[in-house]
């Protein structure tokens, strides 16, 4: 059996993740405000971890709700310095400040995806990730932005691990699925678990 399920992304990256895991998606982006969300719920004293849940599951059930019967995985990365929220830059004058904030710093990405059938939740997980940044010259910085502003002002925290923004870390602990957006070896299991996947 293969699981076949609403993807409530635009993210190429997580729908070529699940294609290449043999996952049969159908992709319908959910248009959410984000930055109203995030603000209201920064106003009431929510954690990053909250707020990464808290957004993948907006979207997930504003998708369900138009699906009955479907499986749909909404998701959301949260990147975290030290408290802070960093959203996906601006401009390249944020992108260069977020990246300067995070140079020789650890900080933490949360990958959240939650899976809703008939506008309720069945399954959540948030995935963690710890990244030690290099020391980065201001040079490098500014450089690195303008080589890859047109992927990176997708990119929360302004960089991309599977692309140049590699060369930016000295260190990296938790799984490379959850630095991609979405903890697929646990959505896999809850699936294999539920019978939607063979094993």
């Amino acid at each position: 059996m293969t699981a076949s399920l609403i993807l409530a992304s635009a993210s190429q990256i997580r729908a070529e993740l699940l294609r290449n895991a043999a996952v049969g998606i159908d992709v319908h982006p959910a248009r959410i405000d984000e930055e109203t969300i995030h603000a209201s719920l920064t106003a009431e004293g929510a954690s990053p971890r909250d707020l990464a849940d808290a957004l993948a599951e907006f979207k997930a059930r504003k998708i369900s709700e138009k699906f009955p019967g479907r499986l749909v995985l909404g998701c959301d990365q949260v990147a975290e310095l030290a408290g802070e929220v960093l959203s996906k830059p601006r401009d390249m004058d944020e992108a260069i400040a977020q990246l300067t904030a995070l140079s020789g710093q650890t900080h933490r990405l949360l990958s959240a995806a939650v899976l809703y059938q008939d506008a309720k939740p069945l399954w959540r997980h948030i995935g963690v990730v710890r990244l030690r940044m290099r020391d980065l010259s201001p040079a490098y910085i500014e450089d690195y932005v303008t080589r890859n502003w047109d992927s990176i002002r997708h990119a929360v925290g302004a960089y991309k691990l599977e692309e140049e923004g590699v060369r930016l870390f000295a260190k990296v602990d938790g799984d490379y699925f959850n630095v991609l957006g979405l903890p697929l070896t646990e959505l896999l299991s809850y699936l294999i678990m539920r019978g939607d996947l063979d094993i």
